[in-house]
């Protein structure tokens, strides 16, 4: 069932996103290297599988498998040319299960960074990245998205480029953004979760927050610390299913759904009003979660 982002925060309780893509992605056989994009086109019902799932687990937002889905960093596959198709492709994969969904379902077109640094700290131009982003927005759009969703970003350089992209897109276009604060409660880059809150406050997003990093605690310190700073804002947390555990099969996260739970109804006294998961999340994490905060 079709909604918008405005109308679920408007019901003044705590709004449910999804969890993990690519762990997901990965159990159903996505193989270390290989692009997840391209199982837009190539895997649709397994991706729309993961959106289902994530649906009847309770989450009132599911974001797109376009994470990657800019040219430069689909580069690095040798798959830039087809950014766009597999925009469209992601966004449609996303739009047709929330359609199908009972209950109200936002779709979130996933952007994350480029993987490539900006200048001058590394090769790649403003202006290079704006078209990126512009391109995968535009796509993003077209698929049929609700929100763009800007999200795991370290640099507010490459953040303003993003909403610079989205902006050139379609400037009325509802945008959420979020960091990962990794870095001894910082980004890789240095930001502050405060300092962060009022550059992208100034941007007139829609929502921001912080997403990924080191497990639950330190997105629990950031909306604090970001909450304290503006009692208005619209706070987004989606943090990892806790610390990962490197074993011969990759990485393995050690919350579990009762742990994500407990999280969950921190996390929303300590003031954010979206919340969801990241790395090593499941279905079952976002079950537990949104069970404990629609009690």
């Amino acid at each position: 069932m079709k909604t918008s982002l405005h109308d679920l925060l408007a019901s003044n309780r705590a709004v449910v996103a999804d969890g993990a893509m690519g762990t997901m992605l990965f159990a159903l056989g996505l193989a270390n290297g290989e692009s997840p994009e391209l199982w837009n086109v190539e895997q649709a019902e397994k991706v729309r599988s993961v959106h289902r799932a994530y649906i009847e687990a309770g989450a009132q937002i599911v974001l797109t498998n376009t994470f990657g889905c800019n040219r430069v960093r689909l580069g690095m596959h040798g798959l830039e040319e087809r950014a766009a198709e597999f925009n469209v492709a992601g966004a449609r994969n996303a739009r047709a299960e929330a359609d199908a969904a009972a209950a109200p379902v936002v779709v979130g077109g996933s952007m994350g960074p480029t993987g490539s640094m900006l200048m001058p700290y590394g090769t790649l131009e403003f202006d290079e990245a704006v078209d990126a982003f512009a391109e995968q927005a535009q796509a993003l759009i077209e698929g049929g998205v609700d929100v763009l969703w800007i999200e795991t970003m370290s640099d507010l350089e490459e953040v303003r480029a993003a909403v610079e992209g989205c902006r050139r897109a379609d400037p009325a276009f509802p945008l959420v953004t979020t960091m990962t604060f990794d870095s001894h409660g910082r980004t890789m880059m240095g930001v502050t979760p405060v300092r962060a809150l009022e550059t992208l406050g100034a941007l007139h997003v829609t929502a921001l927050g912080g997403n990924c990093g080191n497990g639950t605690k330190e997105i629990e310190t950031v909306i604090e610390q970001m909450r304290a700073a503006d009692p208005a804002v619209v706070l987004v947390a989606k943090a990892n299913a806790g610390l990962p555990r490197m074993t011969d099969a990759g990485a393995v996260y050690d919350a579990t759904p009762e742990d994500m739970a407990q999280y969950a109804l921190r996390i929303r006294d300590l003031g954010a009003r979206v919340i969801g998961a990241c790395c090593g999340s499941s279905p079952d994490h976002i079950r537990a979660m949104a069970a404990a905060l629609h009690a």
